[in-house]
């Protein structure tokens, strides 16, 4: 492997990393969707 190159286990762990903390992001604002939503219909 060229030093400078970038593995492709490090660039998929990267890749996972970012995408569970969109998921963390995504599962933050449908809570409060859920939240804002529920005391709307009280």
């Amino acid at each position: 492997m060229k030093k400078g190159k970038i593995s492709m286990e490090e660039l998929i762990r990267e890749n996972k990393a970012e995408l569970l903390k969109d998921k963390e992001w995504i599962e933050e604002i449908e809570k409060r969707i859920e939240e804002k939503y529920i005391n709307q219909n009280k």
